[in-house]
């Protein structure tokens, strides 16, 4: 049964719903100039929530497209976490101050100095600042919107090196589930703004032959609905699993329906960084989980021409492209919403994507991986022991 025929779980924000349109975006060079165009187009609302802000040449063309929307009279609300945007300059920060942008900062830290975060979060157990929106969203009108895994920063979109720009994926929405991501939008933005928002409910205008998606959102320790559904799926896919994540820290139980998946005949493969990576240390320790993975039937590829940021899974018909990186740190501390999709085609375009990525990669054998040198193995169990060490800090209080 396809999914979005199922009863809605309680877990769930929202439930499956019919009649969508959407679209992959490979890499900055397909959805920054789609995303700059919706804004372009706006009339009368322009919904922005983002975790990674930075001054540069992407921030530029993104500040100049929404002054311009805001002279013409549409309203844009941006809602950035507090530490993802401290990079965002005094001077990006002075050219949004308009009547027609609000911007607010989700869960405010005294201070962006890490060691005195650091501080706090080790000596003085004050773990509030932990919690961050890890969302990305632009909505426009009510009737198209983008969300994945990208930020506002020059290394999407690198323009002193464009072959070294990150492997990202993007989506572009369409349809009456556009109501649910705005109604989350609104949700976040009135929990931290000074005046709550009321903006024009979005008409569900369902859309001929259609494509059925649903909208999954985890809230830190509140509320779980992407994991459990990604748990789901792999319990239930019969033919592939393909899994594609920035870093990857899975939990026990991911781990364990992925090796019983790859076990049962299914065709399971990992899509992860190579050594062109933000976090090498979280590289390393993902390195931990390698060798029993790979006995298990599972395939490993590391993909290699440059960072691979993107999150993506594909199992059977089922897709889900977004915002979590299924790390446990993620899942502890983030807020994270994903998108996904019940639809025959867009799992073979998916698939597609999938192909040419591993076709880029290295993969790695249970024999090969075996025969790695003594160094490696070392930066293996030092970057586990601060893996643990992380995970020992646990929620005392919400945001």
């Amino acid at each position: 049964m396809p999914a979005w025929q199922k009863a809605p779980h309680r877990n769930y924000r929202f439930p499956w719903r019919q009649g969508n349109h959407f679209e992959t975006l490979i890499d900055s060079t397909e959805f920054l100039p789609r995303m700059l165009a919706a804004i372009d187009s706006a009339r009368q609302y322009i919904l922005l929530e983002m975790y990674l802000v930075a001054s540069g040449t992407v921030a530029d063309r993104l500040v100049n497209a929404l002054l311009e929307a805001a002279e013409r009279g549409v309203q844009s609300y941006l809602l950035l976490d507090d530490y993802g945007a401290r990079q965002l300059g005094p001077r990006d920060r002075e050219q949004l101050v308009h009547r027609n942008i609000q911007i607010v900062y989700y869960n405010p830290l005294p201070s962006h100095n890490f060691l005195y975060n650091l501080y706090r979060v080790v000596w003085q157990h004050i773990h509030h600042g932990l919690y961050r929106n890890h969302r990305k969203l632009l909505l426009v009108d009510g009737k198209t919107a983008f969300t994945g895994g990208a930020g506002i920063t020059d290394e999407v979109d690198s323009p002193q090196a464009p072959g070294m720009r990150w492997r990202e994926t993007m989506i572009e929405i369409q349809g009456p589930i556009l109501g649910d991501w705005q109604q989350l939008f609104t949700e976040s933005w009135n929990k931290y703004a000074k005046r709550a928002m009321t903006l024009p409910t979005v008409a569900p205008v369902t859309l001929s032959n259609g494509q059925s998606g649903r909208v999954t959102v985890n809230e830190a320790h509140i509320r779980t609905g992407i994991q459990r559904s990604l748990l789901k799926q792999l319990m239930s896919a019969r033919h592939q699993i393909w899994f594609a994540t920035a870093y990857f820290i899975p939990t026990w139980n991911m781990r364990r329906k992925l090796k019983r998946a790859a076990r049962a005949g299914v065709d399971v493969r990992l899509l992860l960084p190579g050594p062109v990576t933000d976090h090498p240390g979280v590289r390393h320790a993902s390195h931990r989980y390698y060798g029993r993975l790979l006995k298990s039937g599972i395939r490993i590829y590391e993909y290699t021409p440059r960072f691979f940021h993107a999150k993506t899974v594909l199992c059977d018909n089922w897709v889900t492209i977004g915002s979590c990186n299924y790390d446990r740190w993620n899942l502890q501390w983030n807020l994270e919403a994903n998108q996904e999709i019940d639809d025959q085609d867009m799992a073979a375009t998916v698939a597609g994507m999938f192909r040419n990525d591993f076709a880029n990669s290295l993969e790695y054998t249970s024999g090969e991986w075996e025969l790695r040198g003594w160094h490696l193995r070392a930066l293996e169990w030092f970057w586990r022991r601060v893996e643990l060490l992380s995970l020992k800090i646990r929620h005392r209080r919400r945001p």
